[in-house]
């Protein structure tokens, strides 16, 4: 079973040619509501791709959370660990994405922001029973840190998405087996530029040498870099029209995290993982651009390889 300790928001999305800047008014040509949220998009991804997936997390008492609620279930998502909070309103996330599927993103936090350490409890008894922790940064910082600290202690590897970025602890670096931040993410930890390859492999060793396992670098539409203790390689983007990256992060995070569960090499699961990243950019929307295993297998299959 994979464990998702994360966010839950209804997404607001506009769709607008281009994307504005300070002080600009554009007209959009499309608005649309869906189900998003990092932790709730990685949950969805596993699930779609047909591994138990459990969620973690916090809804307000209200319309959006009772949606979200819907919505998380429909996908095979086990809802079970998701707390109700009467005091305060579900999380939301406002976004626009051009033509070119580039995206900028406001997020409100609500519930999300309510998770603690009643929450860690609540995932400590469910730690025996997981394959792999995945995590997101739309929750509090302190939540993150001690969720990844009761993962190491039971022996649970912990995949940890750094976004939205901040600066990290040197105890939670040492707490992460995989860190996925994307190139622009890597960038803001790190301090210097991450443009390619080079500069990916640059980063990794700075991240590798705060205590994390193994850092894998998203670097878009040129592929993925990836670093341990053992290895380095790089892994290249499939060829694609991209329409909406928004959730397309999340879909390599999810994907990643069932390759891992299954037994899969490393190489094989930032493979699966950048093969969904690309199948969720051609489509519009966060969780309903995520692919199933019929759809994610038919890709594969495509572009030569196989799902085993």
């Amino acid at each position: 079973m994979i464990i998702v300790f994360g966010s839950i928001n209804l997404d607001l999305v506009t769709k607008t040619p281009r994307l504005p800047i300070a002080g600009e008014t554009l007209q959009g040509s499309e608005f649309f509501t869906a189900a998003g949220g990092k932790g709730a998009n990685q949950a969805v991804a596993a699930a779609k791709l047909g591994i138990s997936t459990k969620l973690v997390g916090r809804l307000g008492d209200d319309n959006f959370g009772q949606q979200l609620r819907r919505s998380l279930q429909a996908t095979g998502v086990d809802i079970e660990g998701i707390v109700v909070d009467a005091a305060t309103s579900s999380g939301i996330a406002v976004i626009l994405v051009d033509n070119a599927g580039e995206n900028q993103i406001i997020l409100i936090p609500g519930a999300n922001k309510q998770l603690g350490e009643a929450d860690v409890e609540r995932l400590k008894n469910l730690l025996p029973k997981a394959a792999v922790l995945l995590m997101q940064l739309e929750i509090p910082l302190s939540a993150v840190s001690s969720a990844a600290l009761a993962a190491q202690q039971a022996g649970v590897p912990v995949i940890l998405d750094p976004a939205p970025v901040q600066e990290l602890p040197l105890e939670l670096y040492q707490s992460v087996d995989i860190l996925t931040p994307n190139q622009v993410e890597a960038a803001q930890l790190v301090g210097f530029s991450v443009d390619g390859q080079e500069t990916a492999a640059q980063a990794a060793t700075v991240l590798r040498q705060r205590g994390v396992g193994t850092v894998i670098v998203k670097l878009g539409e040129q592929g993925a870099f990836c670093a341990t203790e053992s290895e380095s390689f790089f892994v290249p983007a499939f060829p694609i029209q991209a329409v909406d990256t928004v959730a397309a992060g999340d879909a390599f995070n999810g994907a990643l995290a069932v390759a891992l569960t299954k037994g899969f090499s490393l190489r094989q699961a930032v493979v699966w993982g950048s093969a969904a990243g690309a199948i969720a950019a051609t489509q519009a929307g966060a969780q309903t651009s995520l692919p199933d295993l019929d759809t994610f297998q038919s890709f594969l299959e495509n572009n030569g390889l196989v799902v085993l």
